[in-house]
């Protein structure tokens, strides 16, 4: 294929790059699955670009992994150093402002510049149209050019009039030299190369340009977009994204990297909150307007505003008020077959002519002070753009109380604690347990798609949750040599957490880490279900390892970046971390930097009132009974463990051992643990590798592996 940046495809990658751009062609979705080793984004892109350079689109593809984003420029780069490209990596305004302000702020300067310098130009041409007719009515003596001029110069008075008045208003300078200077340097900078968006800031900043506003500009028609997730699964964003870049919805083929994480993006996108504090503004708001119709938005904020308070609090038994942290802490208000604790309360409280009234009331004036609001930072007479919080607060209530009961929608209350005034405030949500009501609009709107991951099967279930019709489905497993890698299932006592704090499980968990982490010629990777195991066991290494090894611990709140280039350095140490944390996914370990993967349990994640939600919404919606369980919990869970795995065996030299450190991944244990088990969760290409095994025997089978290699340097250890 014309895209391909290197000598030849390897593996199966010429297969799948010849079935993607098949369906590519015949405008249908593909979900591809590849190991480590199948070449994935290449295999999607190259063809992905070759359909739209047939077909006239634009590709985007997005992730939301830092590292595959930088995966994402390298290749593009190198396809651009062999193919006439046009490819922009685009980041959100945030992190390409000169300036630091919001992006209402961002758009009143915007408009009030380009009024500016528009203004400054038709004075230019008057000035230039007054010079001519004065020569002209000179050498005429007087006359029809005469009175032009006269009428000339009075438009022109007038001009200066008006550039006086937008003079005071709020500018930006940078966004006044992309519209007065000559940018074709720029654009011929950024063309040369695929450039970041921090490559782009650096630049832009050096000539005083605003590099946001020159790359919306130049991203038209471009044949290939880098971005992160929130710019295609954001129906608002994604509107104004394909509008910059000149493509309708369906001229656009979208590929997803990661794509196992669309479905919580995509339901994180959907959800929507609106806090204590908003309500406390906005009712401030109100009280220093003499509309009259702020005593009706009152009246019906101020309602659900005490309704939210009183619903937190009396959610509270003796000491929870002191245990509330930081963090957001959710309060249950969701009933079997009637409106939430909140709702009900609100109610209650209420005591308008009509909540609907009320409403409708407090948005109009809401959207009233909100264009006050806009035109007085236009006009420079405030320093910053205000946000109406009425018409957040009013556009909150209308959809909890209009949208609720909708299926796949779960309403909660959060509390939290200021870290600064001690304060404990809270928030309502609506919570999103459907992705597909966010992605299945998006796959019905662009041409086509491409979700790519090695964690995608099974693909039933994506397609289900997701809202995919009938994609074109594949899955490569790893290329490299099996005689270079073991999988195994360790059957350690499975880890409850009604077990977990059993010492003899403890102690039997604790010899099998140490086994293997001590026949292993290199560092261990070693994931627990959370920071808590983590911390125990690592705690339990150290007194059991002595001086013998390091152990490295991931905390919360520490660089995992550090970490991970403090362990990389050892060579014979352990990394103890929790498997949802950063470390699980898009971070590699590649050759040395680690040999062998342990995953110790099964690491469910903690099952609250949102989870539960979300399985009673995919029973609902997919009509099981264990539907939800499986869909929301078991399967996620697995794809977690199976990405951990693939932290190490990067390339075809590396030799490793990946073990699973629980008797529920064992092929033996699934009769006696009927629904427990995990294993037939795995593909079947996965289960077929996975050797069951006993915790006492797994040193000797290391050191039969390992040294059957020549992997240890000197003398092997001894079993």
């Amino acid at each position: 294929m014309r895209f391909f940046p290197y000598d030849e495809p390897y593996g199966n990658q010429r297969d799948a790059m010849d079935r993607i751009h098949n369906a590519l062609t015949r405008g249908q979705n593909v979900l591809f699955e590849g190991a480590c080793g199948t070449g994935k984004t290449l295999s999607s892109l190259v063809p992905a670009l070759e359909v739209a350079r047939e077909q006239g689109k634009t590709v985007v593809i997005t992730t939301d992994v830092h590292q595959q984003m930088r995966q994402f420029v390298a290749e593009a780069r190198a396809i651009t150093r062999e193919e006439d490209i046009r490819a922009v990596v685009f980041k959100g305004k945030g992190s390409m402002c000169h300036i630091d302000v919001g992006y209402e702020e961002c758009q009143a300067l915007r408009d009030n510049t380009r009024s500016v310098v528009e203004t400054q130009q038709d004075k230019q041409q008057l000035e230039r149209r007054q010079r001519e007719l004065l020569t002209e009515s000179q050498n005429e003596g007087g006359g029809s050019a005469a009175d032009a001029r006269s009428a000339v110069m009075d438009e022109l008075e007038s001009i200066e009039e008006q550039l006086e008045d937008l003079e005071e208003k709020n500018v930006c300078d940078y966004y006044r030299n992309n519209l007065t200077e000559n940018t074709d340097d720029f654009f011929a900078w950024l063309f040369d190369d695929v450039r970041t968006p921090d490559e782009i800031y650096e630049y832009a900043e050096t000539q005083q340009f605003c590099g946001y506003e020159l790359l919306k500009e130049g991203i038209e028609g471009v044949d290939l977009v880098v971005c992160n997730y929130h710019h295609l699964l954001d129906s608002t964003i994604r509107e104004q994204f394909f509008r910059w870049l000149g493509r309708d919805p369906e001229d656009v083929i979208a590929v997803f990297d990661e794509a196992h994480n669309v479905e919580g993006a995509a339901r994180d996108h959907a959800s929507r909150a609106c806090s204590e504090r908003t309500f406390d503004s906005a009712l401030e708001e109100l009280a220093e307007t003499d509309d009259i119709r702020a005593d009706d938005a009152v009246n019906v904020l101020s309602a659900f505003h005490r309704a939210l308070v009183e619903t937190y609090e009396e959610s509270f038994g003796f000491g929870d008020r002191e245990a509330i942290g930081e963090n957001w802490t959710d309060v249950p208000i969701a009933n079997e077959g009637r409106r939430d604790d909140l709702t009900l309360e609100f109610l209650q409280r209420y005591s308008g002519q009509g909540i609907g009234d009320d409403l409708e009331a407090a948005m109009q004036l809401g959207q009233e002070l909100d264009e006050e609001y806009e035109e007085a930072y236009r006009e420079g007479e405030t320093a910053t753009r205000t946000e109406c919080q009425t018409l957040q607060a009013a556009a909150f209530v209308s959809a909890w109380m209009n949208e609720g009961t909708a299926e796949g929608l779960y309403p909660v209350v959060s509390v939290t604690r200021d870290g600064g005034t001690d304060e404990v405030y809270g928030r309502a949500e609506l919570y999103t347990c459907l992705p597909r009501q966010v992605t299945g609009q998006l796959f019905e709107e662009v041409y086509s798609t491409v979700l790519m991951s090695a964690t995608l099967q099974p693909f039933d279930v994506t397609e289900s949750v997701l809202g995919l019709e009938e994609p074109v489905t594949m899955a490569y497993g790893l290329q490299f040599p099996e005689e270079r890698r073991r999988t195994y299932a360790v059957e350690t006592p499975a880890l409850f957490a009604s077990d977990r704090d059993d010492p003899a499980v403890q102690e039997e968990v604790t010899e099998a880490i140490f086994d293997a982490a001590r026949m292993t010629p290199g560092n261990t990777l070693a994931f627990f279900p959370n920071y808590g195991e983590a911390e125990r066991y690592a705690e339990r290494l150290e007194r059991r390892i002595g001086s013998g090894e390091a152990v490295y611990l991931d905390e919360p709140g520490v660089s995992v970046e550090e970490l991970r280039q403090e362990f990389v350095a050892d060579d014979n140490a352990v990394l103890c971390t929790s498997l949802w944390g950063t470390l699980a996914e898009g971070v590699s370990f590649d050759g040395d930097d680690a040999s062998t993967v342990l995953v110790v349990g099964v690491p469910y994640p903690h099952l609250d009132d949102r989870a539960e939600a979300v399985q009673e919404a995919y029973d609902a919606a997919f009509e099981g009974t264990e539907t939800g369980w499986r869909y929301a919990v078991e399967i996620p869970t697995v794809r977690k463990t199976r990405q951990a795995l693939g932290r190490v065996i990067r390339s075809p030299e590396d030799i490793g051992v990946r073990a699973l450190l629980d008797r529920r991944y064992s092929r033996r244990a699934k009769s006696d643990l009927g629904r427990y088990s995990v294993n037939g969760t795995f593909p079947h290409e996965e289960r077929e590798e996975l050797l069951d095994i006993a915790p006492e025997k797994l040193k000797f089978a290391m050191l039969n592996f390992y040294g059957g290699h020549d992997a240890y340097d000197g003398e092997p250890p001894a079993p």
